[in-house]
């Protein structure tokens, strides 16, 4: 009877629990997995919890581009909930070696972070965490009052309500009453670009170590106030496949995470697989998907003293849709994302003493290791662009490692370091394990396969003087870097200028002559050395700097002050004043090698074909940081519009198939009339083989005909295939530092980004290669022996002509994941200096 009481009593608790919490039925409207949910739904929802439970708290941490709100849901008993600063701040201390020592370790809660959804036409990820929210909300009995006492659960309903906004309403306006599963129906085709990625068509499950959106930022600042000990990361993948959760391929995990995590990750496997078994769902574990890239969300705990799993769910892409296992319906991707979100706090419930210890022990072991670690640290620093310095710098703190200013000069790896504008990483300290994966050159893998890039070694990436160090580094550590002020520039001011003058090798000078150019303010290019007399005494002017005459534009004087004045403050921009004409030595300022600069006006091709990420990356490289006019013109459209309008047209990798005859006709007529085509990647093959330009590309022997292959196993097919990408690696250039493209680089040398087989021949015009790969050019990555030779003193750009125009073609991304600065100005130049660039010296005939 007593038994039959308690049961009775725990159902009461469970209908007055379901009445004061909302079901998402009564909320929406229909189930979960009837419609896909817009963001303002799932975030409405929260709300919706958050004021009706206690178990509750939610609160925004960001915003994205298009203003919707970023969330985070933070879950545990109410008692917790009374002492949750306390707590965080003891959870924290795991991460603090001096403190952890002294941490109860038994006595803490496990923190588990469920993030879903980072690319939004993966939706089923999003969708469940409403199901998820609703069964910890509203649940009642021993076993979730146990599991929110000794767990603190951090929710992410949608990590990119951007993309999923786009998507849900492409699959609910599309379908109707009656469901088609039909692979073909529109249902399941997506119109150009998709929902995967953000506003500016970016993969955010890249952006975890570059942070260069504001999703990311937000994310991370929540990630250190908790230092959760597991975090779960949500995708689909192909229609066609099961269920995927780690542990992943072995031998494919980045060298600097630790063995233990991999027995973790295993144990928690067990959970998944046991909760998976009992709805009867297939799954794989431990083939196709990696975490050697740290800068995804299964992938930068693992570096930073959490533990990152990564779930794919076979996609649905819409309501259902048939699959070689049945049809399959949204449903049934909503039910696994939710069973397995469940299980993992289930493990993190069971192993909550083993993953508290192995959290203490990854920064205790840090120091350990950092002691015995030949490079005790790196000094950094670019004496001419304190843009670039900041934009590191600010990176660097966002993942709270340490850094100082330089105390002294010092001389290391052949290169001098200055204290005024150079900075020390010490290694010793507890991101040692992220700091080496972010600073580390690597060439030598133990697998030949990567998911993602295979380096991005960050200095390389910014295009900074850096060093490693291999003496302690105590007496270079001058003022600790708390916080990065961005640079202030200065207007060196002289008595009745007859020009202002400022060099073209700060990252923002960009910016500055666009601010010139829409104040309607003329200026020029110096395209030859020279020096001169100013204010502060004499003064050499590089290639590139930029000359605005007065004598011509008298009537404008207080405006062209007022606009410098901008220019240094918040372009970080040192501005000179001169007073004289005359050079002391090399051009004077009345010289025809100070070449007129008209205002860029820039149109994207966009649509069908082309590569979002890859044109996304432009779009907000112009937009965001130069506040550049940009026109996106889909393909289908270049036919039609008006492209006089335009002075460059940028072409990003990818198809262009869908540019019809008129489009064709329309562009080349646009070209030859003096139009700068900058075409990157394979759109720089695309504009050769439409003879828009003439460019020679080198071949692989691969798959020749008369070539004998020697025989393989089948099962290694895959594998062998997979090793021929060139999934993304870091070689080494040579440019002309003459030439208008390269304007504004102080070193001949310069790292670039590649992840394409697109090789150029140079040109047979000797002056129409200004970028070149060297002959050893592999600096950081994995490149195939048989692609090696392909890039060896191959061309990276080539500048060719059409009549009156100009065709830039570059094998590479530039503006790659928007945390490449140091090849941005290549991109830029191309824009700002690709008319001037001599008709006589890209001739040529192939």
């Amino acid at each position: 009877m007593k038994a039959l009481l308690l049961f009775i009593a725990l159902s009461f608790s469970l209908v007055q629990a379901q009445q004061t919490i909302p079901t998402p039925k009564s909320f929406f409207g229909f189930a979960v997995g009837d419609l896909h949910l817009r963001p303002d739904q799932v975030v409405d929802y929260m709300k919706a919890l958050a004021e009706s439970s206690p178990r509750f708290k939610i609160e925004q941490y960001g915003e994205t581009y298009e203003k919707r709100p970023l969330v985070l849901l933070t879950i545990t008993s109410p008692e917790n909930h009374k002492n949750l600063q306390t707590l965080r701040e003891q959870h924290r201390s795991l991460g603090d070696p001096v403190k952890s020592g002294s941490l109860n370790i038994e006595s803490m809660p496990v923190v588990v972070w469920l993030g879903y959804s980072v690319h939004g036409n993966e939706a089923s990820g999003s969708n469940a965490s409403v199901l998820v929210a609703h069964h910890l909300a509203s649940t009642e009995g021993p076993e979730i009052e146990e599991l929110l006492k000794r767990t603190i659960i951090l929710l992410d309903p949608m990590i990119n309500p951007d993309g999923q906004g786009r998507f849900a309403q492409w699959v609910n306006s599309n379908r109707g009453n009656t469901l088609i599963a039909d692979p073909g129906t529109r249902e399941h085709a997506e119109a150009w670009p998709g929902g995967r990625s953000n506003h500016y068509w970016f993969d955010l499950n890249r952006d975890y170590m570059p942070l260069q959106h504001p999703e990311s930022r937000g994310r991370m600042v929540k990630y250190y106030e908790w230092l959760p000990n597991v975090l779960n990361d949500h995708h689909e993948m192909g229609t066609n496949a099961t269920f995927f959760f780690q542990p992943g391929a072995p031998g494919r995990t980045n060298p600097n995470t630790p063995k233990k995590l991999e027995e973790l990750t295993a144990a928690i496997a067990q959970f998944h697989a046991k909760a998976l078994d009992e709805i009867g769902s297939l799954y794989f574990t431990r083939e196709q998907f990696d975490d050697f890239y740290i800068g995804k969300g299964s992938s930068y705990p693992d570096v930073t003293g959490s533990l990152g799993i990564l779930y794919e769910q076979a996609s649905s892409r819409g309501s259902i849709q048939e699959s070689v296992h049945g049809n399959l319906t949204f449903a049934a991707t909503v039910r696994n994302q939710y069973t397995t979100s469940l299980s993992v706090l289930k493990a993190a419930q069971s192993l909550q003493t083993d993953l508290l210890t192995y959290q203490r022990d990854f920064f205790t072991s840090a120091l350990k290791e950092a002691e015995l670690f030949p490079i005790k640290g790196y000094v950094f620093g670019s004496p001419t662009d304190p843009g670039r310095n900041y934009y590191l710098l600010e990176l660097l703190r966002r993942h709270q490692v340490d850094v100082y200013e330089l105390s002294k000069s010092v001389q290391a790896g052949g290169k001098s370091f200055d204290p005024s504008s150079s900075y020390v990483i010490p290694m010793s300290q507890k991101q040692f394990r992220l700091i080496n994966a972010l600073f580390e050159k690597r060439t030598t893998f133990t697998d030949s396969l990567f998911y993602d890039i295979s380096s991005w070694t960050l200095p390389l990436a910014f295009n900074l003087p850096y060093a490693e160090l291999k003496a302690p580094t105590r007496d270079l550590l001058g003022k600790k870097i708390e916080r990065p002020v961005f640079p202030k520039g200065e207007v060196v001011a002289g008595v009745n200028p007859v020009a202002y003058v400022f060099e073209w090798n700060h990252y923002y000078a960009p910016r500055a002559l666009n601010r010139l150019h829409k104040a309607g303010i003329k200026a020029r290019v110096a395209t030859k050395q020279f020096e001169t007399t100013t204010a502060s005494g004499k003064q050499r002017f590089d290639y590139g700097t930029i000359m605005v005459p007065m004598g011509i534009q008298r009537d404008k004087s207080e405006l062209i002050a007022k606009t410098f004045q901008t220019i240094a403050q918040e372009d970080g921009i040192r501005v000179t004043t001169l007073s004289s004409g005359f050079s002391t030595e090399g051009i004077d300022l009345g010289s025809s090698s100070f070449e007129p600069l008209q205002m860029p006006r820039v149109m994207l091709v966009v649509g069908q074909g082309v590569s979002s990420t890859d044109i996304g990356e432009a779009w907000h490289l112009l937009d965001q940081r130069f506040a550049m006019e940009v026109s996106l013109v889909e393909t289908p459209s270049i036919g039609r519009v008006d492209l006089n309008r335009y002075t460059t047209i940028v072409m990003a990798g990818g198809s262009y198939t869908s540019i019809d005859s008129a489009g064709m006709a329309s562009l080349r007529r646009w070209v030859e009339n003096g139009g700068t085509l900058v075409a990157l990647e394979q759109a720089a093959e695309w504009a050769v083989n439409n003879r828009l330009a003439t460019a020679r590309f080198r071949r692989s022997d691969r798959g020749r005909s008369d070539s004998l292959a020697p025989r393989r196993p089948y099962v290694e097919e895959q594998r062998y295939a997979g090793a021929m990408n060139l999934d993304g690696a870091i070689f080494e250039t040579i440019g002309d530092r003459t030439h208008p493209l390269f304007f504004g680089y102080d070193d001949e040398r310069l790292p670039v980004f590649r992840s394409n087989t697109v090789f150029m021949e140079p040109s047979r015009n000797p002056y129409a290669t200004p970028l070149v790969y060297t002959r050893t050019p592999l600096m950081s990555g994995y490149i195939h022996r048989d692609l090696e030779p392909l890039v060896r003193n191959s061309a990276a750009i080539i500048v060719s002509g059409l009549r009156s125009g100009r065709v830039i073609l570059m094998t590479d991304n530039p503006n790659f994941r928007a945390f490449w600065f140091g090849t941005n100005k290549l991109f830029l130049n191309s824009i700002f200096f690709g008319s001037i660039i001599r008709q006589s010296l890209v001739r040529t005939e192939e």
